[in-house]
């Protein structure tokens, strides 16, 4: 037991309250089963905790963490099944009133908002306009629905994650007030409020110096904003794969984390400098998203990455990752399946810090000492998303055969066209004249990112797979654990000379 060290099993134990969420998400486990996981448990402690057996006392508190999981997903559970406002699905016409806790979605034809009823929330589409704003005071006449479950998706779960468990279809909408939230009153509320000013004054200042689709893409690049965006343009980011790039997803933030630790190194920084810098522009890219659940979830993940990087250790980033991700899953323990950003993320980080090393050393002997350095960014994209790969396939049944040439040709522009589209549509809040001298290095690499979709946007880029099984997946992630496995081995016994 001297090995195990007090990191290594606080990671068991996490490990062992992801696994009960699992279960308790998977099948339906009766109380009395949960009871004897305990019992089972807690005996396993008490009696070799006389006998002075620290390996056997550590799996009875797993077992108990274990239950811990299944008990937190099954309160979950029952939260949802007893949401006051879920009851009133299907019964008719109802008058409720309540607040916009969000910032409303902005479409061509229609707005979504996000409004707080006591304990509960609903999902409206109502009208483009009138536009209703953050904190505005809503009363709704209409009928409150199940969210929809069919083959392709299941809306229902898709929303429940985020504490939603009823919508509202163009009801009738009438604004009957605003709460006054002063910074002294209600910080946060005031604060959320201020970084929605902002991100709608940058909105205009890059809608004043771009013209579409340019002006779309920097909105979605820089605000994480894709509503208004044409099908067309969708098409062409699903066809080859760069989607997560105008959108808040964990993958694009790993990515991202990645590739501003490659630039910041080569700008000759230390990598201790160079992590502070990136953390900071990381979560100025995700206030600036608005603060949204799944942009704060992939900001933690891509902030725990560039921790486990500096770190320089695998063992101790993966391990950092899990803790952090069994936290998540205690407050919300609905992401571990129905996020699939969650997931992503998670395995975004774990497929750099695992897969990249590997990589890395691979193509470091095809490249000239000059551009070495290169193949960080490579392999990091490459290695995400490798492990990611079959979780985009089973949820969306897509596969983008041009995304890792595609990836390797955008990501490096798509980090400079965050830094100088932000500093462009910051400056030409100020003043717009000197927003469009600033966007002159953002035309160029729009030009270059748009040429690029128009290129590799082909028929043949995409491949669609109908029906894929759950035991695909498994399948995958066990084959790819051994693959990893396997090249670390080979890796090791070069090191050693064997």
């Amino acid at each position: 037991m001297e090995n195990m060290t007090p990191s290594k099993i606080l990671f068991y134990l996490c490990l062992s309250f992801i696994a009960g969420v699992f279960l308790g998400s998977a099948i339906k486990i009766p109380q009395i089963f949960l009871w004897g996981f305990l019992f089972f448990g807690a005996s396993i402690i008490i009696i070799f905790l006389f006998l002075e057996k620290d390996f056997f006392i550590i799996i009875g508190f797993c077992f108990l963490f274990l239950s811990l999981g299944i008990a937190r997903m099954q309160v979950s559970e029952f939260n949802v099944a007893n949401d006051k406002l879920g009851r009133l699905n299907g019964k008719g016409e109802v008058a409720l009133a309540g607040t916009v806790i969000k910032e409303p979605d902005m479409r061509d034809a229609f707005q979504k908002l996000k409004v707080k009823i006591e304990d509960s929330t609903v999902l409206v589409t109502i009208k483009r306009y009138p536009e209703y704003n953050y904190l505005d005071k809503v009363k709704l006449t209409g009928k409150l629905e199940t969210p929809d479950i069919t083959d392709e998706f299941n809306y229902k779960n898709y929303l429940m994650k985020d504490g939603v468990y009823s919508v509202m279809y163009f009801p009738k909408a009438e604004l009957i007030g605003r709460q006054n939230c002063s910074f002294y009153r209600c910080p946060t509320s005031a604060i959320y409020s201020g970084i929605l000013w902002f991100k709608q004054k940058l909105r205009e200042s890059i809608r004043k110096n771009y013209s579409p689709p340019e002006s779309l893409i920097l909105e979605g690049t820089v605000l994480g904003d894709s509503g208004v965006m044409p099908q067309d343009l969708k098409d062409k980011l699903n066809t080859t794969g760069l989607r997560h790039i105008i959108a808040v997803s964990g993958t694009h933030i790993v990515i991202l984390s990645a590739t501003l630790m490659f630039f910041l190194l080569m700008l000759g920084l230390w990598r201790g400098q160079a992590f502070y810098f990136s953390v900071v522009l990381i979560w100025l890219y995700i206030i600036l998203t608005g603060l949204s659940a799944s942009g704060v979830r992939a900001g933690i993940m891509g902030t725990l990455f560039l921790l486990a990087q500096k770190s320089g250790r695998q063992s101790s980033g993966s391990r950092i990752i899990t803790i952090t991700g069994a936290v998540m899953l205690f407050q919300n323990p609905l992401l571990l399946f129905y996020d699939v950003g969650f997931q992503l993320s998670f395995l975004a980080a774990m497929g750099i810090i695992y897969f990249n090393p590997i990589i890395k050393k691979f193509l470091e002997i095809f490249f000239k000492d000059k551009l070495k350095n290169l193949s960080e960014i490579i392999s990091s994209t490459f290695s995400a998303q490798i492990f990611t790969l079959p979780v985009m396939v089973f949820n969306f049944g897509n596969i983008s055969l041009i995304a890792p040439v595609t990836n390797l040709l955008v990501l490096p522009a798509v980090s400079l066209l965050m830094i100088f589209g932000f500093v462009s549509s910051f400056l030409g809040v100020a003043w717009q004249f000197l927003g469009q001298a600033f966007s002159l290095p953002c035309w160029f690499l729009l030009f270059y990112f748009i040429k690029v979709l128009d290129i590799f946007s082909k028929p043949w880029a995409m491949k669609t797979i109908e029906n894929v099984h759950w035991l695909w997946l498994a399948v995958s992630y066990l084959l790819l654990s051994f693959a990893v496995g396997f090249l670390r081995r080979l890796e090791r016994q070069k090191f050693l000379g064997y």
